[in-house]
């Protein structure tokens, strides 16, 4: 029988496309609005669970616009007085964008930031939990500031600016939390995709660890696979072959480009089909896809198994191989980031003054929209329409809050917000420029945390980390990064309260789709999923897992926040189907990403690249673009 289990403080608003919503008399501003009535603004977003991320609310004006053609009106008359700048977009590129305009025009120039979720932040989402007198704290989107030495100089001075120093992650971060705990990475293999439950040392070594070859062979027999994928398994991760021996340089990198890096392994190094099906999905949190969409060159750039033979000489991912470690992280992830800019913005509304006491300090979210603030930040509002007045000397924001159409005027436009949308609100862009906008597609992925009441059946299995191979769920989980900061302490023993944080990235793999078709496919799925879904699959595969520890989910099992982000990680360009010559400095979001007039675009998708420098240096060219007009 599947166990089950219910939790508290849930929030019961799952998510629809309004426009599509069966049977519904109402419109979408009415739906919308009695979604908004039905979360009193007296509650602080960080402690709401259930269905969060693209929360009820955040993108039903939206999907109703893009998806259905739906008309909202626009009032006769400004509504509100007119800024210096506003920001469509409250995410780490668009609170940028706002720090960086007033630190070169001024501090008493009048900004407003407009966003369409219940909390600022964006992709950098706070998620909190309360257990009897603790509150514990997780990240519900963009995690980590990583390899932040390779941050472009305007990155970095920003960070700087708002009173992040990234040394101190060194001592805040327990990189020997793992090895004190005796706490090693795992494979679950669950029972729907291999008729039994086995939780059992994963030989790829995880994140944190590297199996001896006697660990790895002791492993393996212990995988629910026949003995000839348990050779074959072996075989790939010792062996040093050049399996396309022969071919000259030229010939192999094109080959490796053009071949996906599961052909690469079926078709040249010969690699059992069972062990291909769990390698398949061992970077799917990374890239947001499994490796039958991502080119075999991409795999010898991450030094994947069955490439280390080829005698190719090409440059390493930067990123994967830095000599910085990946632990600048904040226990809410880069949420932390974003209060600090919120806090150089309204500093009322973020109390204290260092990045230590960010973690504990409990944001005001009344003082964001004060009518005194210089800088204001106006949440649960959509814009609908950006357009320049007739004389061109301002451009007129409207945006639906509440059930009501309102309208700024500003001197200068920065759109910070998801970039697929700008095509459907800024009416004046060339149609070549919303061509080139439209070419990218976003990843779809959701982060799910679970507070469980101990995680005595980890410390029992001797795992920390969990990977699931062939998963139609969440392909990893575990606990969470082991931060301990501003008086904020990370789980010290097995018998406390801790968060385990799942990734599940919703992919269509082995049918011949590109990456581009599963994000629409993974997307549509994302949508039509209930939380009563989410919270059914999460507790299948922790009761799969941590069973044989001991583990009780009706027990252990205290709280749910599911973080669903259907328009997710910024697209960045796959050589397996793109141009070799694309990437951040060259490809169609260049032309997408142009100044048209008083408005200018910065978002990580504007940079093609889907990490917190991305998003700053799109909010630095913006800001430079409009100040120098």
């Amino acid at each position: 029988m599947t166990k089950t289990a219910k939790f508290t403080r849930r929030d019961f608003l799952n998510g629809v496309a309004l426009s599509l919503a069966a049977g519904t008399t109402l419109s979408p501003l009415e739906i919308l609005a009695q979604q908004q009535a039905a979360v009193s603004t007296s509650i602080y977003p960080p402690l709401l669970t259930g269905l969060r991320g693209a929360h009820a609310g955040s993108f039903e004006i939206a999907h109703a616009m893009a998806m259905a053609g739906a008309k909202f009106g626009h009032p006769a008359e400004q509504t509100d007085t007119t800024y210096d700048l506003v920001v469509v977009g409250g995410g780490i590129s668009g609170l940028s964008a706002a720090h960086l305009f007033k630190q070169q025009m001024g501090a008493d120039k009048n900004v407003l930031v407009l966003d369409n979720h219940d909390d600022f932040g964006g992709h950098a989402k706070r998620n909190e939990f309360q257990i009897g007198d603790q509150t514990l704290i997780s990240y519900g989107g963009s995690e980590s500031l990583e390899a932040p030495g390779m941050y472009s100089h305007e990155a970095a001075a920003l960070i700087k600016s708002i009173g992040i120093e990234t040394d101190r992650f060194y001592e805040y971060f327990d990189d020997d939390f793992s090895s004190k705990h005796k706490l090693k990475s795992a494979m679950y293999f669950s029972r729907e995709a291999y008729g039994k439950d086995v939780t059992a040392l994963d030989v790829m070594g995880g994140w944190d660890s590297q199996p001896s070859s006697e660990e790895m062979r002791k492993a393996l027999a212990e995988y629910p696979i026949s003995d000839a994928a348990k050779a074959s398994f072996a075989s790939l991760l010792e062996s040093e072959q050049d399996y396309l021996e022969g071919k000259s340089h030229t010939e192999k990198v094109e080959l490796l480009r053009n071949t996906s890096y599961t052909d690469y392994l079926r078709d040249y190094a010969h690699v059992d089909d069972e062990v291909i099906a769990i390698v398949r999905d061992t970077f799917r949190s990374y890239w947001g896809m499994g490796w039958d969409a991502i080119s075999a060159l991409s795999a010898y750039r991450y030094e994947r198994p069955g490439t280390q033979g080829l005698g190719i000489n090409l440059p390493k991912d930067k990123l994967w191989s830095s000599e910085e470690p990946y632990i600048f992280h904040f226990p809410d992830g880069n949420a932390g980031v974003a209060r600090a800019l919120v806090r150089q913005l309204i500093p009322e509304a973020v109390p204290g003054s260092s990045m230590e006491d960010l973690v504990a300090a409990q944001v005001d979210y009344s003082l964001l929209d004060r009518r005194t603030n210089s800088t204001r930040i106006r949440l649960n509002s959509t814009a609908i329409d950006v357009r320049h007045t007739a004389d061109q000397s301002a451009v007129d924001v409207t945006y639906i809050h509440g059930d009501e159409p309102h309208r700024v005027r500003a001197r200068h436009v920065i759109l910070a917000c998801y970039n697929n949308i700008i095509p459907h609100i800024v009416p004046e862009l060339p149609d070549t420029q919303r061509e080139a906008i439209e070419y990218a597609e976003k990843l779809p992925l959701v982060y799910i945390n679970v507070l469980v009441r101990n995680w005595r059946a980890m410390a029992e299995l001797g795992f920390g980390k969990f990977f699931v191979p062939r998963s139609p769920f969440m392909h990893s989980f575990g606990l969470e990064y082991p931060v301990s900061m501003g008086g904020y302490s990370f789980t010290s023993g097995p018998d406390q309260p801790a968060v385990l944080h799942g990734i599940y990235v919703p992919t269509t793999p082995d049918q011949g789709l590109d990456q581009k078709e599963q994000c629409r496919l993974g997307r549509k799925h994302l949508l039509g999923m209930s939380f009563d879904d989410f919270e059914r699959q999460t507790i299948r595969q922790l009761d799969g897992a941590l069973a044989r520890g001991g583990f009780d989910i009706e027990r252990d099992i205290a709280g749910l926040t599911v973080n669903r982000w259907p328009h997710g990680y910024a697209y960045e360009y796959n050589d397996l189907i793109e141009p070799p010559e694309y990437g951040p400095d060259n490809g169609p979001h260049i032309l997408g990403r142009s100044r048209v007039g008083r408005i200018s675009i910065a978002n990580s998708d504007a940079s093609a690249y889907a990490y917190v420098d991305g998003a700053i240096d799109a909010a630095v060219r913006a800001v430079n673009e409009q100040v120098n007009l």
